[in-house]
Formats: C-alpha cells, sequence, structure tokens
C-alpha cells in the first residue's frame, strides 16, 4: 500500500518513539502529557499512513513489529539530531541554553561526575541536566542521549572521546584492623581464595574476576563472595569492610579516605592494577551547544591526573 501523501508530523513521530521506549500507551501518555486514547490515536494514523502495523497490542503490553522496530532504530537518531539542533538554535551567542543528557555507569557518580556537573551548572545556570546512571552497554544516540560516560575498552569505536576525572585509575585492596586482627594477612593474589570477600557486581554481568598486576605478571582470582552488592550499593560495601566483615577491592580512590584515616589497612599493594580512567564520548556527526560547553569545562580541567602515590 503507497505511503499517504500528507507527510507525518514531527508529534506523531514523537508519539510513536515514546510508545516504543515506554512499551505501552498509558506510561506514554503520563509522559507526553496526553491521554491514552489521544496517543492510540496518533498511533493509528501513522499506521495507516505507512500502510503497515508498527506495534503489537495485548492486554498486557504493547510491543514494535518488525516494520515498527526498524522503524524506530531508523527514526531515533535522526530524532535525537533534530532535538539537539532545536536546543542548539534556542541557545544565544552569549548563553547556553537546553539540556544536556549523559548515560554514565554507577561508578562515576561517587566522586567523579557530581562535582564537574556542579562547575558546569554555575557556569551555564539555564542548562537543564539529565543523567541515566546504568552499567550495561547502550546506544546512546538510539537512548535519545547526548554523551555517554565510558572506560576506554567499552567504547564505541565511531565516538569521540574526552578524559573526564582521573587520567588515571587503580583499583585497590583493603580490609579492616578488626578482620585482619581474625584471618591472616593475603601475601599473594592467590590467598584470597581462602578470605572472605566483598564483591560489587555490575548490572547484567556476571561476578567479575579481582585482576592483579606486578611488573609483566597478571594474575585474575575469582574468591569467595560473603556479600555481594550491585554498584548502587557500593555505600554499604564500604560500610560492610569498615565493620570487617570481608576484604574489599575497588576503586583506589573510593578507599583513599578510609586508608587514610586507619579504618582501612591496604593489602597487597603491589599488586594493584592501573588502567585509563573514564572518558566521556559522543558522536562526531552533531554537538549540541550544552555538550559543546560541557566538552570545553572538561578540557578547560585536562591538565594530567593520576591516582596518588602512597
Amino acid at each position: 500500500m503507497p505511503i499517504s501523501e500528507r507527510s507525518a508530523s514531527f508529534d506523531d513521530l514523537h508519539v510513536f518513539l515514546a510508545v516504543v521506549e515506554a512499551a505501552g500507551f498509558r506510561v506514554a501518555a503520563r509522559r507526553l502529557g496526553l491521554s491514552p486514547s489521544t496517543v492510540s490515536e496518533t498511533i493509528s494514523r501513522l499506521e495507516a499512513q505507512v500502510g503497515v502495523p508498527l506495534l503489537t497490542r495485548t492486554t498486557r503490553s504493547v510491543v514494535p513489529t518488525e516494520a515498527g522496530s526498524a522503524f524506530a532504530a531508523r527514526l531515533a537518531p535522526l530524532f535525537g539530531e533534530t532535538l539537539a539542533a532545536m536546543r542548539d538554535v534556542a541557545s544565544s551567542k552569549d548563553t547556553v541554553r537546553g539540556r544536556l543528557k549523559l548515560n554514565v555507569p554507577g561508578a562515576v557518580m561517587r566522586d567523579i561526575l557530581p562535582p564537574l556537573i556542579d562547575r558546569f551548572l554555575e557556569r551555564h545556570p539555564e542548562v537543564q541536566v539529565e543523567i541515566v546512571v546504568e552499567d550495561r552497554l547502550v546506544d546512546i544516540t538510539a537512548a535519545g542521549c547526548d554523551a555517554g560516560i565510558r572506560y576506554g575498552e567499552h567504547l564505541e569505536q565511531d565516538m569521540i572521546a574526552v578524559p573526564i576525572g582521573l587520567r588515571q585509575q587503580e583499583s585497590g585492596l583493603a580490609a579492616a584492623p578488626s578482620y585482619l586482627a581474625r584471618h591472616p594477612v593475603p601475601k599473594h593474589p592467590r590467598d584470597l581464595l581462602d578470605h572472605a570477600c566483598l564483591r560489587i557486581r555490575f548490572a547484567g554481568a556476571a561476578l567479575n574476576a579481582w585482576e592483579f598486576e606486578r611488573g609483566d605478571e597478571t594474575i585474575r582470582v575469582d574468591p569467595p563472595a560473603r556479600i555481594i552488592l550491585g554498584t548502587a550499593g557500593v555505600e554499604a560495601l564500604i560500610h560492610h569492610a569498615l565493620t570487617g566483615q570481608g576484604v574489599l577491592y575497588s576503586f583506589r580512590n573510593w578507599l583513599d579516605p578510609h586508608l587514610a584515616s586507619g579504618a582501612l589497612v591496604p593489602l597487597l599493594r603491589d599488586w594493584w592494577p592501573r588502567y585509563d580512567g573514564p572518558r566521556l564520548y559522543f558522536s562526531s556527526r552533531f554537538m549540541p551547544a550544552p555538550l559543546r560547553a560541557f566538552v570545553d569545562l572538561l578540557r578547560e580541567q585536562s591538565e594530567p591526573r593520576h591516582a596518588p602515590e602512597p
């Protein structure tokens, strides 16, 4: 069936993408500030225009058809760039306005990203910042985000990347004096197999083995876990380490305050691995004004910074 000569409106396409993202008419309607009947009528009108069903409706869910999935996949990045262009136009020469939407892992939310956002908003008070926190890998363009933050091995290849925070980070191992009073101090990474360990599980992933490096030697161990928490529970995991529940392996910058106070004792210090810190990444095709301003802020503070020496 030929497509209607009347082109689908920008608003209709917006409604379609909202329904796909929300997987339902009512949730999409609530997010858009419309009635469910208006959303349903819009989708029916759009399907009539393209001549094929775009959504499969059941009593429990709304899912895109094969044609609907393909349409949404092609439409989302174009729609995102259109919205970004509109936000960019809204920014005058001297005042940055609009929205900056970032997709970031939980690891950067504890002490890396918040102070940068504070400085950014002080400089650009008319920008709205939205942060989506998730550890799984996502297509930031399809997700409607301006940029993402990930560690180097997880960056998409066709993206521009800018360092954010520490240029180099370090993973550290520590335990409370009360724990070490009851257990022997490990002399080698493999000794951890006989210890109670506090472990972090990243969303949607198996428990990552603990990696240690000394010179040219790299060792990975998968120690027994006494407590397992997701990245959202890092504060609780540090609490359990401080109360002597087990050995904790985490980012060095998370451990530093407790190492400095003596509340935690460093273990296997000459085995702690170093790696590149996180980077902000974004598409090279289009750069809205709020994102450009945020990148400018990062580059102003781009003097090499390293994890402090012990």
